[in-house]
């Protein structure tokens, strides 16, 4: 369902909103890589989260919003478990391994997923020509940057190295994929941001088990962690957990939701900037390719998307006229 776009929504403020959620967003893989420099992953992963969702809920506490639903909670615990832990924490723990550029790269087929978890809406999604094609050749950019990998390996290279990081992104990408799904299918009775502070804080606490397990504490001291990881883990947590969220829900109500997705095309090319230009990270000729391919696929993928809220929009532009021609001649 289209929200409502309310018009009387400041310009500048929409330019602001839409520059938070392209570039802080896309700079998010930069960041995580600068802070596992001196935080063990999964150990930022609860960092992050805990800190993000009391800020979060806090605030909501003080703006008198209702806290404790418990069917929402528990909405909110599937949904942070398959976004937050599934979802970003893949993204956390392969790059120790992978080049943020590349990380964003595989993350950028998500829209894929989608389409093929989406069950409910298989139908209509199939029936699309531009949306099969656009799986068809999204599917051609993952294997482009698999291919890079695969032969490496057979070719006795440090390449191949890279695999199980890739495919432990390829099943990020279905978790946060379904987890998107779930919390589309399955509205939650509270507020917005409530159930955003519950999913942060769920999955953030779900992040320290494993980090016992994964011995992050033995040899871990706040004291010898390194200012710039200090910085990272900040950013992440004011302006990739907390800011850049507020303002893409913000767009929503504000913007078509086909706007606001633009999103998708753009994190992966601010992260390969980034990448390239602060982290010397090496991006070889057929990963641009893999990435422009994928990014082609799901511009294919929403195609349809485009197109039926277009006609939805003019649908709705005409009959606004109509009423308003209708009162005119009553009055």
């Amino acid at each position: 369902m289209t929200p409502t776009i309310n018009k009387s929504a400041s310009p500048v403020l929409v330019i602001i909103a839409f520059a938070t959620v392209y570039i802080v967003w896309g700079s998010t893989y930069f960041f995580i890589q600068m802070a596992i420099h001196g935080i063990p992953p999964l150990l930022l992963g609860a960092m992050r989260f805990i800190t993000a969702g009391m800020l979060m809920m806090i605030w909501c506490i003080i703006k008198g919003e209702k806290i404790f639903i418990r069917n929402s909670i528990i909405t909110s615990a599937i949904v942070g478990i398959l976004l937050l832990c599934g979802g970003n924490g893949a993204v956390i723990w392969v790059e120790q391994k992978l080049p943020s550029a590349m990380v964003a790269i595989l993350v950028s087929a998500a829209p894929i997923w989608f389409v093929l978890l989406d069950k409910q809406n298989w139908g209509a999604n199939f029936r699309s020509r531009s949306t099969v094609a656009g799986l068809i050749i999204g599917f051609a950019g993952v294997i482009l940057l698999f291919g890079e990998q695969l032969d490496g390996m057979f070719a006795g290279g440090s390449v191949g190295s890279k695999l199980p990081g890739m495919l432990l992104l390829i099943f990020g990408s279905i978790a946060w994929s379904s987890g998107s799904l779930y919390s589309k299918h399955h509205p939650s009775e509270g507020s917005a941001a409530v159930n955003v502070a519950w999913q942060m804080i769920i999955a953030g606490v779900l992040f320290l088990p494993g980090s016992l397990l994964n011995h992050e504490f033995d040899h871990f001291q706040l004291s010898q962690v390194p200012v710039k990881a200090w910085l990272a883990l900040s950013y992440l947590i004011v302006f990739g957990s907390i800011a850049a969220f507020s303002a893409y829900v913000w767009l929503l109500q504000v913007r078509p939701s086909t706007q606001v997705s633009t999103y998708a095309y753009v994190n992966p090319v601010i992260a390969v900037i980034l990448g390239m230009l602060f982290a010397h990270e090496h991006v070889s000729v057929l990963q641009i390719t893999g990435l422009v391919t994928i990014l082609g696929s799901v511009l294919l993928i929403n195609l349809s998307k485009y197109r039926s809220e277009k006609v939805a929009s003019q649908e709705a532009a005409e009959n606004t006229a109509e009423e308003s021609t209708v009162k005119e001649c009553i009055g």
